[in-house]
């Protein structure tokens, strides 16, 4: 199973022990999850992967779960790259919409779940914009654990009824996801629940690199010049360029690495705003709104890891409105036949304005991420399709013959 070593701080670089529960560091920064590499190298094979379980759990050795029988899956990763041709002649869309739940916090949710189980954690509480929150609810049902969640008000009714579905109690908040962290990190020490917030434990990133783990074997270990990912609160941007470091270090791909670009929405761009003006740090985004739901994340707690990834890249960070990527949504869905959430439409739009302003090479080889079922948001879609009761009444009427 796993070759995992230690915790490492990102901000102050101590190490940390992976045998208790951790959240953060004690100087407050992140911890990340290292592994015995060496190790890897001369015990696992590439070409032993295909044989492997179809899921993400294919790549065991450099995932934290120490026993298998914590492992917590529903069948989480392995999504199909789907070619675009007509976005560009070299662009693909890795669809996360067809993992549990609908999108790419399957993974994360996974790993992070199953090492509860390992560590004897028995209950948890996260904050979320919802995609994470109905994640967790489902992971936390299938292992038994007791799971709490904390959504904005005006969270997607799908996210809300999963939650409930799944078990999960469910707190609305009046305001951001920001409130929503503050009400858990308050409340957890009193009510013995793990903080499962983005980037406030260890092993969601380790579920969401993953997903540079397939793509590097779906293009047969050959990486794509760019990958353009919705950065809210920015933890696939860090797991991905995490997998790639490691790849690279086993001896699996080699040194060039692709071009991460990050796309936000113009209501909330605190990465986008970072990144152009040099900063090392995000800063907090005032009056957040965008109706792409996972991009309204005022101030990532992982800022500065996002920022370090984008320019050790060479990439760049660059923002849409909501107005373009629902254009661009609804496009996709009509040339592709793939209903994207808003937060990898605003991928598409956000392609679309590299290559006309010449800022990425139009034969670039391109992977978008769509991170999640445009079905779970289809509250941002009938902004565009607005139908009134009465005349679905009228129609309705005209169907049905009374008895």
């Amino acid at each position: 199973m796993t070759t995992l070593t230690h915790l490492e701080c990102a901000r102050c670089g101590a190490r940390v022990d992976s045998s208790k529960p951790q959240n953060l560091c004690v100087c407050g920064g992140p911890l990340l999850a290292r592994y015995d590499l060496n190790m890897v190298r001369e015990s696992w094979n590439r070409d032993w992967i295909p044989n492997g379980p179809s899921s993400m759990w294919r790549y065991a050795p450099v995932l934290p779960v120490s026993r298998p029988g914590s492992i917590v899956s529903l069948g989480e990763g392995m999504t199909p790259l789907v070619h675009a041709g007509w976005l560009g002649r070299h662009v693909w869309i890795k669809d996360e919409a067809v993992n549990p739940t609908g999108s790419f916090k399957a993974r994360g949710l996974s790993c992070a779940i199953s090492m509860c189980l390992e560590l004897g954690i028995r209950k948890v509480a996260i904050p979320s914009t919802g995609n994470a929150a109905s994640a967790m609810a489902a992971y936390a049902a299938a292992a038994g654990l007791e799971a709490h969640a904390f959504l904005p008000r005006d969270v997607s009714q799908a996210s809300y009824l999963e939650c409930k579905a799944f078990g999960a109690e469910v707190t609305l908040v009046d305001g951001l996801v920001t409130e929503c962290s503050r009400l858990v990190a308050e409340r957890a020490p009193a009510e013995g629940w793990f903080d499962l917030g983005a980037l406030n434990e260890p092993y969601r990133v380790e579920g969401k690199k993953t997903m540079g783990y397939e793509v590097a074997e779906q293009f047969r270990w050959e990486l794509p010049d760019a990958i353009v990912y919705p950065a809210g609160g920015g933890a696939g941007l860090i797991g991905m360029w995490k997998a790639f470091e490691e790849m690279e270090r086993i001896g699996w791909i080699r040194a060039n690495k692709p071009k991460m670009i990050a796309v936000q929405a113009e209501g909330c761009q605190p990465v986008v705003r970072a990144f152009e003006q040099g900063r090392e740090e995000c800063e907090f985004w005032p009056d957040a709104f965008t109706i792409a739901s996972g991009l309204r994340v005022p101030k990532p707690r992982g800022g500065f890891l996002i920022l370090d990834v984008l320019r050790n890249s060479g990439g760049e960070a660059l923002a849409v409105s909501d107005q373009e990527l629902l254009d661009a949504g609804l496009e996709l869905a009509s040339k592709q036949g793939i209903l994207a959430a808003p937060e990898g439409a605003a991928c598409v739009a956000g392609l679309r304005k590299l290559f006309e302003g010449g800022r990425l090479d139009r034969d670039s080889k391109v992977v978008i991420f769509n991170t999640s079922a445009g079905l779970k948001h289809l509250e941002a879609y009938a902004t565009r399709f607005p139908r009134s009761a009465a005349s679905e009444q009228d129609k309705l009427g005209g169907l049905i013959t009374p008895r």
